[in-house]
């Protein structure tokens, strides 16, 4: 079972952990990020090719799924404008043990760092800014190669 969402509504983590949860698996993982302050941000606006976005993140599902024996894969990421504190993104794998569904899911957000086509905006008290991508992450999901 593959769920992927791209919307502006926040993200109910209750709802999407427990539907993980009834797929009967013995280990369920997951990933909330949420929008920090770092260098005075006070919001982040994220933006997105619609379809392209969505397609590119059920083949990063279909991946996990393929290289991992999952029970189930969601992958829900907001866009819009967010504030500080906020979830921004949620990404949650069940497999039948524990070890499949923490290095699928830590698949998952390394590569969708990359991967993903989002476009992020920072709103600042002195205007916004465009964020380019850290080395950081492109390291991170070249390791999963």
């Amino acid at each position: 079972m593959i769920r992927v969402s791209v919307d502006p509504a926040p993200i109910e983590l209750g709802v999407e952990v427990a539907a993980l949860e009834e797929r009967g698996a013995g280990g369920v993982a997951t990933f909330t990020g949420v929008v920090r302050t770092d260098d005075g941000v006070e919001a982040l606006e994220l933006e997105h090719y619609p379809g392209m976005t969505e397609a590119a993140l059920c083949a990063l599902a279909e991946a996990a799924i393929d290289r991992w024996s999952l029970l189930g894969v969601t992958i829900v990421h907001r866009v819009g404008k967010m504030t500080a504190g906020e979830r921004i993104v949620f990404v949650g794998t069940a497999a039948a043990h524990r070890r499949e569904a923490l290095e699928a899911c830590a698949y998952l957000i390394d590569r969708l760092k990359t991967d993903a086509p989002f476009w992020k905006r920072e709103w600042l008290a002195g205007g916004t800014r465009w964020v380019e991508p850290r080395a950081t992450d492109t390291e991170a999901a070249a390791g999963w190669a």
